[in-house]
């Protein structure tokens, strides 16, 4: 086995998805299907369980993930040791608050292992060199490479009553007390027509906004990504089909440097995979 094999075998782990490896990984599909059949076979055992919607590690992968981890870990750290100081290009990006962690973890990745570059990381509204927005938030001066795109569900208290239905419709939370982050997601499920309401409170942030459901205080309105990942919480779909492309957005106005122009190609390349097998599947 390698290393690149195992970095492959820790993305799939995390992704539970051979697709969204690749993408994190800026590889084909075949390229992680190979690595992980070549790991199996090494290590005389089934790593993970293939099904519809992606895969499920097996009891062998728990087991060897940690292993793995510390492999990689301590090879980055080898390879670091004896490097000598070196100028660095800076790459200033700014986030915006509600990204969903895991994919922002595996985009930023490939930049923090990289010794030539010191990643700065600011808020999506300060001075950057670009900025991982959502789409609606890109200005006219600015170029947008699309990263990846999520729905958005509703996140409720365990013991709501809603929670006993699978789809929730608009007419279900009409009366629910709702926790509001950003009125155009809760406006786009309830229409721009309906009635303004009251928010049971009102939550500055993704966290706040997963801590006051998981509380009892009310239901929001989330990103997909957000709320799966807040096992205090219970997740419904919505009728209503409210969806929001986050991309990369740069300036116009003046050339990317180097190191952002590397970063954009390793976004697009990474891209065409996913293009391609959404394609061979339709």
């Amino acid at each position: 086995m390698d290393i690149r094999e195992l970095r492959y075998f820790t993305a799939v782990y995390r992704a539970r998805n051979l697709t969204a490896a690749a993408r994190q990984c800026f590889v084909s599909q075949p390229s992680i299907s190979t690595a992980i059949t070549n790991l199996e076979a090494e290590l005389g055992t089934t790593l993970f369980i293939r099904h519809k919607k992606g895969v499920a590690p097996t009891a062998s992968a728990e087991q060897f993930h940690a292993l793995a981890r510390r492999i990689i870990d301590e090879a980055d750290a080898a390879r670091s040791l004896f490097r000598k100081p070196s100028t660095k290009a800076t790459l200033t990006l700014g986030l915006m608050r509600t990204l969903d962690v895991p994919r922002t973890i595996a985009l930023l990745k490939p930049l923090t292992a990289n010794p030539q570059i010191a990643l700065r990381l600011v808020g999506s509204d300060e001075r950057a060199d670009a900025r991982i927005i959502a789409k609606t938030m890109q200005r006219s001066d600015e170029h947008f490479v699309p990263l990846w795109s999520e729905r958005y569900v509703a996140a409720l208290p365990p013991s709501h009553p809603l929670t006993l239905k699978h789809r929730l419709r608009t007419a279900d939370l009409a009366e629910a007390a709702l926790i509001d982050r950003c009125h155009c997601e809760q406006s786009a499920f309830f229409g721009r027509s309906a009635p303004r309401r009251q928010p049971a409170a009102i939550a500055q942030s993704e966290d706040w906004a997963m801590a006051l459901v998981a509380a009892g205080v009310g239901v929001a309105i989330v990103p997909e990504g957000v709320a799966r990942n807040n096992p205090d919480v219970a997740v419904r779909e919505i009728e209503v089909k409210v969806k929001r492309e986050v991309g990369l957005a740069y300036r116009t106005s003046s050339p990317p440097s180097d190191a952002l122009k590397d970063f954009i190609a390793k976004l697009q390349k990474g891209r065409r995979p996913a293009r391609a097998e959404r394609a061979r599947k339709s």
